[in-house]
């Protein structure tokens, strides 16, 4: 199925996605032919309540002021949007914009809730931030549809096209839904690299990956398949490596969690590749 439809949520507080994170998502969703929709979230942030203030106040309840925060959030929603419509109108393609108040307990909700409209959700990474990280995590695996990621530290370095394409592949669900979800990416990819991180290789890992290369000439798709020796290093390392040394542009990998007493810990590619993307990344679960 094409992407015809992308969602980009925008962080607002404390430090706002920047102008040229919002530029490249606009850019890369001309790239693919789609209409892109934005959501900045207006964090709602109660005043504090305090003596002198209740006083002013009906019954002595809650202050009615604005509390520095969401007025910070606001404020930045606000210029965030105005340069997302001047970058959609620059480059004609279709947009849609919206502010969300909402709360930082629902946050996620709120997001996940709008991402299962999209193709995809468009994500501007900020470097191992423990509150987006959250916020992906939600988006990962209660949306029910991939997300792109990209660093929004790096953005001056991303490419505005997927020439030159890596799977990551272990012949897991997950590896086998990304590479669905990344079908008309890798249709349209100038070249392809199936990869798959082990210790040596062996005859199951070699039958595993050539026969992605067969499915995927199905569907027009020239790949290549390579082992990647770990030697000691870990798998989201390897794949890092690989892309910054062969100039990747688009790395499609699935993500993993794992269950320990009843909380979800991300696994350990998936962690590495989220806290900072080596390039722009099609994940999903």
């Amino acid at each position: 199925m094409a992407i015809k439809d992308i969602f980009l949520p925008l962080a607002s507080y404390p430090t706002p996605t920047t102008v040229a994170a919002i530029e490249k998502g606009v850019a890369i969703a001309g790239y693919l032919g789609a209409d892109i929709s934005a959501t900045a979230v207006e964090l709602e942030v109660p005043a504090p309540a305090s003596p002198f203030t209740r006083a002013f106040v009906p019954g002595g309840g809650a202050p009615v002021e604005e509390a520095p925060e969401h007025q910070k959030s606001l404020l930045n929603s606000r210029q965030m949007l105005e340069a997302f419509e001047v970058a959609a109108k620059s480059s004609k393609v279709g947009h849609t914009r919206t502010i969300a108040p909402c709360s930082a307990e629902d946050m996620a909700a709120l997001l996940v809730s709008r991402s299962r409209l999209s193709d995809l959700s468009l994500i501007a990474v900020k470097d191992y931030d423990g509150g987006q990280e959250k916020m992906i995590e939600s988006l990962l695996f209660e949306s029910g549809r991939p997300l792109l990621l990209f660093s929004e530290k790096s953005v001056d370095k991303l490419s505005n096209s997927f020439d030159h394409v890596a799977i990551a592949w272990d012949h897991s669900a997950q590896a086998s839904r990304a590479v669905g979800d990344a079908l008309p990416l890798l249709q349209s990819a100038k070249v392809v690299h199936i990869l798959t991180a082990a210790e040596k290789s062996t005859p199951s890992l070699l039958e595993s990956g050539n026969a992605l290369v067969g499915h995927l000439a199905k569907h027009g798709v020239e790949a290549s398949f390579k082992i990647l020796k770990i030697d000691g290093s870990s798998v989201g390392k390897v794949f890092e490596a690989y892309v910054k040394a062969n100039s990747i542009d688009l790395l499609v990998m699935g993500a993993y969690r794992h269950s320990r007493l009843r909380e979800f810990v991300m696994g350990g590619a998936t962690y590495t590749v989220l806290g900072h993307p080596p390039c722009w990344v099609l994940m999903a679960h």
